[in-house]
């Protein structure tokens, strides 16, 4: 065998190791369930908010503490804790992605992404001719 071909052969079985190493590392939503399980480790849950349950955010006492309830996509809801200031219209958000970790029955959460309804979803209009 030559050595280039050999050369070639390790570049890719490294290849194929990084590819295999990297993949893993890859999030995806897991639930609140999953979340206690492994405790303190870093996880993404998506969920929709509890409007049932009250939201508190006072920005005179700490501007960067906010606590809700957030119902996961299996059903169950766990109160959030976020250290951070209460995102703009956020109890008009359609489902919320929360990054951070379970910590004695709450998520404590380090990053919020909302999904909000479209401005355009009432404002489509249909255009036809008459029959």
């Amino acid at each position: 065998m030559k050595k280039s071909n050999i050369v070639l052969l390790v570049l890719i079985a490294v290849a194929i190791g990084v590819i295999v190493t990297v993949a893993g590392d890859f999030s995806t939503y897991e639930t609140f369930a999953t979340a206690r399980q492994k405790e303190g480790k870093q996880f993404q849950v998506i969920g929709k908010l509890d409007t049932t349950k009250a939201m508190h955010y006072d920005p005179v006492k700490d501007a960067n503490l906010f606590r809700f309830y957030v119902i996961d996509k299996t059903g169950e809801t766990r109160p959030v804790v976020f250290y951070g200031t209460k995102p703009t219209d956020f109890e008009k958000a359609e489902s919320v992605v929360l990054t951070g970790k379970m910590e004695n029955g709450e998520f404590q959460c380090s990053k919020i992404l909302m999904k909000c309804p479209s401005k355009y979803k009432n404002d489509q209009v249909a255009i036809g001719t008459k029959a």
